[in-house]
């Protein structure tokens, strides 16, 4: 099972990037635990500076943008 976090502080282009990961694992079917990471400090552990981070079994794939479904289904199928 995929682990996907989405690292952000709850800006909307966070907010969009998290509903693209849910729309993707529907659209692939792909099962994933899902977590949204909102607490700077929590964020500050990853080493990022831009957000939103999304991050897939602990590699950080994409940063400082939104990641539209598709993009991220070719990521969770890799």
């Amino acid at each position: 099972m995929k682990e996907i976090k989405v690292l952000g502080p709850g800006c909307p282009k966070c907010k969009t990037t998290y509903n693209n990961v849910m729309e993707a694992l529907k659209q692939t079917g792909i099962e994933a635990n899902v977590e949204k990471i909102e607490d700077i400090m929590e964020m500050m552990k990853y080493d990022v500076l831009t957000t939103p981070v999304l991050m897939i079994d602990g590699v950080a794939k994409i940063k400082g943008r939104i990641a539209d479904v598709n993009e991220i289904k070719t990521l969770l199928t890799q």
